[in-house]
């Protein structure tokens, strides 16, 4: 897990809920408006799951919820044993996505790790490719 970057505190990324914001880094799109370029890079800070889990165990009945975010948090491969960290420890999930991996967003979901998603919808489909700055298939 390539964590870089914890926002301890968001009343905005999980609408009703206090909550904190973990990033992860790495991008499968390469968007000229991005905002977290860093991110798609993997800069930033790096923060090991232990770090992590040791914060998040302090705000236990503090925070509601996690936002997962980057780039793209679901090119993590271990994506979903981190969520099931998360939701075993009584927080709710919201994941902020590209929608490029619609069988993985579609399994987390089904197994009851995420409890909200944002998907970021980047142009429209014909132009799709072009702001998205990589060849994207659509029909996903």
């Amino acid at each position: 897990m390539k964590i870089n970057g914890l926002l301890k505190l968001t009343l905005l990324d999980f609408p009703g809920h206090t909550a904190c914001t973990v990033f992860f880094g790495g991008c499968n799109f390469r968007c000229p408006f991005c905002h977290n370029a860093t991110l798609v890079r993997g800069e930033g800070e790096n923060i090991t799951e232990e770090e992590f889990f040791k914060f998040l165990s302090k705000r236990q009945g503090l925070l509601d919820g996690v936002c997962i975010t980057g780039g793209e948090p679901l090119l993590q491969r271990d994506i979903a044993d981190f969520m099931r960290k998360i939701k075993e420890m009584g927080f709710e999930v919201k994941l902020d996505t590209n929608g490029s991996f619609p069988e993985k967003l579609k399994e987390l979901c089904s197994a009851g790790l995420v409890d909200y998603v944002a998907m970021d919808i980047k142009s429209s489909l014909e132009g799709y490719s072009r702001a998205a700055g990589v060849s994207v298939n659509i029909e996903k």
